[in-house]
């Protein structure tokens, strides 16, 4: 068992989107694609990012078609434009679903004889590993949630299984990450709560997982080692770092959209997370959360300016996060205790046996605290529909 961590680059500081032209300028790039959704393309980031591109003259086409929650369909309608484009950089502004819309379309414009499922994950797709060189790619991320700027990790809805999947390659990471935590102003309290959850779980999922040195058989050669390679030493301690954070600062976010600070903390602790989760991988909180994604009814989070029914992300993760970890406890106690403490718990008198249940209190309580739907019967969810959602959870290989 061998440990392999990859990373983007980073750069953080309030207003440094404004370096993004300079960077396009010192690639070299002729031909840029500039990509975001209809809500962003109206807002302060895309604006600040479309100054930098007119102050250094880039020569760039701007895709504003992202859907969020993007699906197979999205995806290509994208990868379309990037074949047409024929474009030699990318720049995505936006949250979770801009990024990883823009890698897919990066990734299968740099191998245009590529069929869509083979670098989709198996068992919906191929799983093959990226060999063709991809073109860079600037993530500007606008949410405090996915961490997609530090990952190679891109995920879609399959509409015609109903479920959830992606495309995970170290290959397909940005080339660099530009955190403005200036772009977290913009979001409305729900985005803030919802992607805020996407970060805990983050956390608690990766320094939960399986970890490293128990995986097995290791693959044949490097190229086929996955990006998600199970709990490690190094991103235990991104994980760590960005619960602390998530503690101090998410309710704060979420309360008061004024307070900088700790918006400019989710918004780093939110990269942490990812450097932490792209590296180790997420389990049951997420597998379990593409079923609840995809098989969404009729409901609309408020928001969220969207025409389509949609569960959120970081919401569709974190409901289940009480029960998971009630059960995963068994496995680790200690780490679930940790984690139990960093969120407020007193564990001076806790039994390691509880270790799970103390986990699952604070939890329902940090969400009770946050008014968040309560459980799957609020967003639609009944008896009748387990079969559908274990259904769609068994293919995540996580």
């Amino acid at each position: 068992f061998f440990l392999q961590m990859a990373i983007s680059n980073i750069r953080y500081g309030e207003g440094v989107t404004k370096e993004v032209g300079m960077d396009l300028q010192n690639l070299g790039a002729r031909r840029v694609c500039l990509m975001t959704d209809k809500n962003l393309s109206q807002l302060p980031p895309v604006n600040a990012v479309l100054n930098s591109l007119a102050k250094y003259r880039i020569n760039f086409q701007m895709y504003d078609d992202v859907r969020v929650e993007p699906t197979d369909q999205s995806f290509l309608d994208a990868i379309q434009f990037a074949k047409k484009g024929e474009f030699d950089a990318y720049v995505a502004v936006g949250g979770g679903s801009v990024l990883d819309t823009c890698k897919a379309a990066n990734l299968y414009a740099s191998s245009p004889t590529s069929d869509f499922l083979d670098y989709v994950n198996a068992p919906i797709g191929r799983g093959k590993p990226v060999t063709e060189p991809l073109k860079p790619l600037i993530a500007v991320p606008t949410t405090a949630g996915t961490g997609s700027e530090t990952t190679g990790v891109a995920i879609f809805d399959f509409k015609e299984l109903k479920v959830k999947t992606g495309i995970a390659s170290r290959a397909i990471k940005p080339t660099l990450g530009i955190v403005d935590p200036l772009h977290t102003l913009s979001m409305p309290e729900r985005i803030v709560a919802n992607s805020g959850f996407d970060v805990l779980c983050h956390a608690l999922e990766s320094y939960t997982a399986l970890p490293y040195s128990m995986r097995s058989p290791c693959p044949s050669n490097p190229i086929n080692r996955p990006a998600y390679q199970g709990s490690n030493p190094i991103s235990d301690v991104w994980a760590l770092h960005a619960l602390r954070i998530v503690a101090k600062y998410l309710k704060r976010a979420i309360r008061n959209p004024e307070d900088r600070e700790a918006r400019a903390n989710m918004h780093l602790a939110s990269a942490f997370a990812g450097i932490g989760f792209g590296n180790a991988g997420v389990h049951l909180c997420h597998g379990m959360s593409y079923p609840i994604s995809g098989l969404v009814k009729t409901y609309k989070p408020k928001d969220y300016n969207v025409d389509h029914s949609l569960v959120p992300h970081g919401l569709s993760v974190v409901l289940t996060s009480p029960a998971v970890f009630a059960f995963t406890a068994q496995i680790c106690p200690e780490r679930h205790l940790e984690a139990a403490e960093i969120l407020g718990a007193d564990i001076r008198t806790a039994r390691v046996k509880d270790a799970g249940f103390i986990l699952a209190d604070v939890l329902r309580k940090f969400l009770f605290d946050l008014n968040v739907d309560d459980g799957l019967a609020a967003i639609g969810y009944s008896k009748a529909d387990i079969p559908a959602l274990v259904k769609g959870t068994l293919p995540q290989v996580r």
